[in-house]
């Protein structure tokens, strides 16, 4: 007769037992770490778990209240409401009052919970009644609230390495009475080394993966043909198309221009075709490089961004993500300036102070007679009428502000050149105001 554990998925009957058996996170659990000292003296305190998938959160949560000798209780924020989270804060409630004992509460995605929901946890995370522990995918710092961040401490997880994820696999199948043991699989180090990597750094996963490879196993041996059946449709890498892993890489991408390095510019942004990106956001992005760190020391760089967006709506994939690779080598290769925006930025900033200054009578239009006998357009010097085809000492700004210098062209690129006509353009403005 098979166990109730038998019909389990290989991931949850794995989960280590003992803080020995878990795998990975020695940033936070080594030795005199101070989770692990945490845990070895049994002082309970509440906290978040932020990390991706297959990583481990809820497997901790329970080692850490098995090392406490507490009660676990769990819900998610995905299936739970309310109810459920009354239901087991009353739970927590009886267990102190009865046995005088801690209870872990964990909620896995804790982040799906809205403010009320979270708020619902604060009183009881405040007296005693529970320990939080949550999990979660998502950046506490935009997901969850103030209030219960000041409360809990956040422990970052990282995405287990590839030989972290062979030990695992390895582990189950020799594990006879939890794992794959008793079936005696044959799997050469080759195949166990790419079922490791193609997880990419989650557990449950390469588990998941090893369990359909072992049901279609013939004869005990699963070979590399089958195993390359079952990856075909599991190959695609972490990347979370709205969440940190998304704005980490595209952060990593334009940097890597910024920074003039294009081989790094190109990695990340395969990493994020290989991730499945849509490409006219990657495309709307190149533009933004172009305008913030490129500007006017190579002006060529917009028009291409702008040409490589307009090729992969023509063409579509793979040839539009050519152009935007093409786009992105030649701004990383391309003369840096961010002169445009800081120059932009410092404009904005007088705007708002200034507020609502009239137009000089001498800039404005005059269509009409009307707009004329008001002075509208009076003493207006047509620029192409004066020497240089420039009005030197000219006023541009409103009455009540002095001219000001927002722009100021860096020692590269063409910038160099538009730098030397600002420079020029600026002695026949003091030679015009001294006569």
């Amino acid at each position: 007769m098979k166990k109730e554990t038998d019909y389990s998925p290989l991931a949850d009957r794995m989960r280590p037992t003992t803080l020995d058996d878990y795998s990975g996170q020695d940033h936070i659990l080594g030795d005199n770490k101070p989770l692990r000292l945490a845990i070895q003296q049994g002082r309970l305190h509440s906290m978040v778990f932020w990390g991706p998938p297959g990583t481990g959160k809820t497997t901790l949560a329970r080692l850490i209240t098995k090392s406490c000798a507490a009660q676990f209780l769990a819900v998610s924020a995905v299936l739970s409401g309310v109810k459920d989270i009354r239901s087991a804060l009353e739970q927590a409630k009886q267990f102190r009052t009865v046995y005088n004992k801690d209870t872990v509460l964990f909620v896995d995605e804790v982040h799906r919970f809205n403010k009320s929901q979270q708020d619902a946890f604060l009183p009881y995370v405040e007296d005693g009644t529970i320990t939080f522990i949550g999990a979660t995918t998502e950046n506490p710092s935009f997901e969850l609230n103030n209030a219960l961040l000041s409360r809990v401490r956040v422990y970052v997880l990282k995405a287990l390495t590839t030989d972290s994820i062979k030990t695992i696999l390895e582990n189950a199948l020799q594990d006879k009475d939890q794992g794959l043991g008793k079936l005696a699989l044959t799997l050469d180090k080759t195949a166990l080394i790419k079922l490791a990597a193609v997880a990419d750094g989650d557990a449950r996963r390469a588990l998941n993966l090893l369990e359909i490879a072992s049901d279609l196993a013939e004869a005990g041996v699963i070979t590399e043909r089958l195993l390359s059946a079952v990856l075909a449709d599991g190959s695609v890498r972490r990347f979370d198309k709205g969440g940190d892993v998304f704005y980490d890489q595209i952060s990593a991408l334009h940097k890597s221009v910024r920074g003039s390095n294009p081989d790094a510019a190109l990695y990340w942004f395969a990493r994020m075709i290989d991730g499945g990106v849509d490409p006219f956001y990657v495309a709307r992005r190149v533009v933004r490089m172009a305008t913030e760190d490129i500007g006017n020391a190579d002006p060529r760089g917009l028009r291409l961004a702008l040409d490589a967006w307009e090729t992969q709506e023509r063409l579509g994939s793979p040839e539009g993500e050519l152009a935007i690779a093409q786009a992105i080598i030649y701004l990383a290769c391309a003369a840096k300036s961010n002169a445009v925006y800081t120059a932009l930025d410092a404009a904005l900033a007088d705007a708002k102070q200034s507020g609502s200054l009239e137009v000089p009578l001498h800039l404005r239009s005059a269509p009409t007679q009307l707009m004329k006998s008001l002075d509208y357009g009076k003493g207006y010097r047509y620029a192409h009428q004066e020497a240089e085809a420039y009005a030197a000492g000219e006023h541009y700004f409103p009455d009540a502000i002095e001219s000001r210098e927002y722009y100021h062209p860096v020692n590269r690129g063409l910038e160099i050149k538009i730098a030397e006509k600002l420079a020029h353009l600026r002695t026949l403005d003091k030679a015009a105001k001294n006569k």
